[in-house]
């Protein structure tokens, strides 16, 4: 936090400012136009903001897995707050840049080059730690072997619902064996075996209320995230409507696709059967 009264703190000749502490004039230095079009500056900066939530998010990811590994799920859940609330300045960002018009994007459009939004490590980090796994996904990433490498890793290790999984076998919940012992670098399929086990949570929340509120935070982040595809879906479709997008990708199309594809998938069918 910082204190605005005047005459308090004043000389940081040898001291570190709010500045220093945030390194800011390397972060402001960071936003670089090329083509001297007033919306590119607007572009890099929610661009940046992203991936600056993206790196809190996959910190808190990656913690919340090692506490379900521990079976530790109040410090889960604490980290599922947080990302939940990561989660809304993410989908919040995309109405900021909504605001720029075809017209303004196209003004620089040329300056982007082949770099593409869906080239993010950090948000393909995100996707295979939830299960989206996808191999094809590294290929963008294998000029720099440590980001290959840290993916690599996400891409063959067992998803957070995989690990929610393993938590239920081992409290004692009749999780199928070829679940548990699933290929990981496959994604997810949904399993009638896995259904019936949140059913029973569900049935019985008051018997099993730390499970059955893991359930709903798996939900929540489900929820949150689609919300994230849909309004980076409009905001492209605003902005570009149907036209390829930038290096190669193919735009609005995939990203409809992505809204059918679920992480959790027992967690919302087994809601037609309560």
């Amino acid at each position: 936090m910082s204190a605005g009264t005047d005459g308090i703190h004043t000389d940081f000749s040898e001291g570190m400012s709010y500045g220093d502490y945030l390194q800011l004039d390397t972060l402001l230095a960071a936003q670089v136009p090329l083509s001297g079009e007033h919306d590119e500056l607007l572009f890099i900066t929610i661009h940046q903001v992203m991936e600056l939530w993206l790196k809190l998010l996959n910190r808190e990811l990656e913690t919340a897995l090692n506490h379900i590994r521990a079976d530790e799920l109040q410090p889960a859940f604490k980290c599922a707050a947080r990302i939940n609330r990561i989660q809304e300045q993410l989908i919040q960002a995309w109405t900021v840049l909504s605001t720029m018009t075809p017209s303004d994007y196209l003004r620089f459009r040329p300056s982007l080059g082949r770099s593409s939004g869906f080239q993010s490590w950090q948000y393909r980090l995100v996707e295979f730690r939830l299960g989206a796994k996808d191999e094809a996904k590294i290929a963008p990433h294998r000029h720099r072997k440590d980001i290959a490498q840290l993916l690599e890793e996400a891409y063959r290790a067992p998803s957070l619902y995989d690990e929610a999984l393993r938590l239920l076998a081992r409290r004692g919940y009749a999780i199928p064996a070829e679940v548990l012992e699933r290929d990981f670098t496959q994604p997810y399929a949904a399993h009638p075996g896995v259904e019936a086990a949140w059913e029973e949570i569900y049935r019985h929340s008051d018997e099993h209320f730390d499970v059955y509120e893991l359930a709903e935070e798996l939900v929540d982040l489900e929820d949150a995230f689609q919300q994230w595809r849909f309004r980076h879906m409009k905001t492209v479709e605003r902005i570009i409507g149907m036209r390829s997008g930038t290096g190669g990708s193919a735009g609005v199309g995939y990203l409809r696709k992505a809204l059918e594809r679920y992480f959790f998938p027992e967690l919302w069918s087994v809601r037609t059967k309560l």
